[in-house]
């Protein structure tokens, strides 16, 4: 959806991103305070990406709640575009997932569109998505997901059972549809403009209702599939979306996987992230030492600071006070860098130990047509 200051559209996001305009120009909701209050009575506990608002639009949500509370329940649904290895701004729609799956009990479906990144790549080839694909997979699992109640749909794996619900799908969208919403044109190749029906099928999998966590750049697919959803008889899918995470380059934009000098990987020894943040992680520092103790920082624009809210410090009051010392000036952006760096690499030591055992476990998710 562009606009005169920045673009989000399912393969591009640019710019420095105002979420309440992008709110009105989607035709979400902001998530209230009654919203969180509901959530919070459900769960018992309040996650922090809600509290800070992370997660800060949705669509139906509260319909989802409504049913839940009236004992019927929902399944959950996410993915992953596998076109390069994770990075950490891809973790944060699936953390969020797994905690609303273990405080609602309820099953999750993870899709990896193999075939959508063959189409949108013109670089890459099918092999090299199916690759992406199982390694994307790793770390989807090793968040703590079961395979008891999760289970990992790669497209060109389980078109068996994916295809006859897009045929469904694909039947109520024309190509005017795809054209007013993604702005494809002649040019555009078939795969693509089919694609959107294969990302809804998921929606469809089972006879309830269905809560997909995502970053709001994936909200055009969805738009579409909540429109056809009544023509083939089926629930609207609900939404639940996440800010976009940026760059360590700062906050025009997000991390992408392209872009391989300002973006932290799973795969990334301790060396690298190291080095990546030092290097590029934007700073909301002053010029020079003298003058950040005196004038202090500017967290809210501080990519290293913005990691820690949105991911590496759950801590609420730890948080807090790294806020207070940065903007006073008595943290400085080096030390800011340093903390972050820490965090990073506790949490990918553990990550990526996990991740090479779940090799042998990957079967065990994996849907069978």
């Amino acid at each position: 959806m562009p606009t005169d200051d920045f673009i989000v559209t399912p393969w591009h996001v640019e710019g420095e991103i105002d979420y309440d305009k992008l709110i009105k120009q989607f035709g979400t909701e902001k998530i209230s305070k009654q919203l969180l209050q509901r959530i919070e009575k459900l769960t018992g506990e309040s996650h922090f990406m809600l509290r800070r608002g992370i997660f800060f639009s949705h669509r139906d949500l509260g319909r989802i709640l409504d049913d839940y509370e009236k004992g019927k329940k929902f399944f959950l649904y996410t993915g992953r575009g596998p076109s390069g290895h994770t990075h950490i701004g891809h973790l944060v729609p699936w953390v969020f997932a797994k905690w609303l799956q273990e405080k609602f009990d309820v099953n999750m479906y993870f899709q990896l569109t193999d075939d959508e990144k063959f189409y949108s790549k013109q670089n890459m080839t099918l092999e090299e998505t199916r690759l992406f694909a199982n390694e994307n997979a790793l770390d989807f699992i090793v968040l703590g997901f079961k395979p008891e109640n999760t289970k990992i749909i790669i497209d060109t794996k389980n078109i068996k059972t994916l295809y006859p619900i897009a045929a469904q799908v694909a039947k109520k969208i024309n190509f005017s549809n795809t054209k007013a919403v993604f702005g494809f044109t002649n040019e555009t190749n078939a795969g693509m403009i089919f694609y959107t029906a294969l990302q809804s099928a998921p929606c469809f999998l089972e006879d309830k209702p269905v809560l997909i966590p995502l970053g709001v750049d994936q909200d055009p697919h969805f738009r579409i599939t909540r429109d056809v959803a009544p023509k083939i008889g089926k629930i609207k899918p609900a939404l639940i979306h996440n800010i976009m995470i940026p760059s360590l380059e700062g906050p025009r934009g997000k991390m992408s996987a392209s872009e391989e000098t300002t973006t932290i990987y799973t795969t990334d020894s301790p060396e690298v992230v190291k080095k990546k943040v030092n290097k590029y992680a934007f700073s909301g520092g002053q010029p020079d030492i003298e003058e950040h103790r005196k004038k202090g920082g500017n967290p809210d624009i501080d990519v290293s600071y913005q990691y820690l809210r949105i991911f590496f410090e759950p801590d609420d009051a730890k948080l807090k006070k790294i806020y207070d010392d940065y903007k006073s000036g008595k943290m400085l952006s080096g030390e800011l860098k340093a903390i972050l760096i820490e965090k990073i690499n506790q949490f990918l030591k553990v990550h990526q130990e996990k991740r090479e055992k779940a090799r042998d476990k990957l079967d065990k998710y994996l849907l069978e047509d």
